[in-house]
């Protein structure tokens, strides 16, 4: 399983994405807070929650959560699913560019814009 990105878990931590960022960190923390396995994850999860800007707090609970899937098969198909799930609240990095080319435009010129869009669980756009 690939570790969760760190600047997910710190933009989501942070309240990123609104409504639906604000759930998934929240299930983020039920998934980690099951009693199934020994807890792992708890402290580094709770750290980044009280300084979300610190992205080394976002690593260390990235890590922690990497070791623990490895550990308890079911945590980490858990995770990864959170993970898929997660993603589409995912705010931070990256830019958006809009150019417009190719002659002489005159009149109203409509730009839609957005980011990070997905087309299917495995096919980012």
């Amino acid at each position: 399983m690939d570790p969760v990105a760190v600047g997910l878990l710190a933009e989501l931590a942070g309240g990123a994405g609104g409504d639906g960022g604000r759930r998934a960190w929240e299930a983020l923390g039920e998934l980690v807070r099951r009693p199934t396995g020994d807890g792992a994850g708890e402290a580094e999860l709770v750290a980044l929650e009280r300084a979300p800007g610190d992205m080394a707090r976002a690593h260390a609970l990235s890590t922690a959560l990497a070791v623990r899937a490895a550990l308890e098969p079911e945590f980490g198909a858990e995770l990864v699913r959170w993970q898929e799930q997660a993603r589409s609240f995912r705010t931070g990095e990256g830019s958006v560019r809009n150019e417009i080319s190719g002659g002489t435009f005159h009149g109203t010129v409509s730009i839609h814009q957005g980011r990070d869009f997905y087309i299917g669980p495995d096919q980012p756009q």
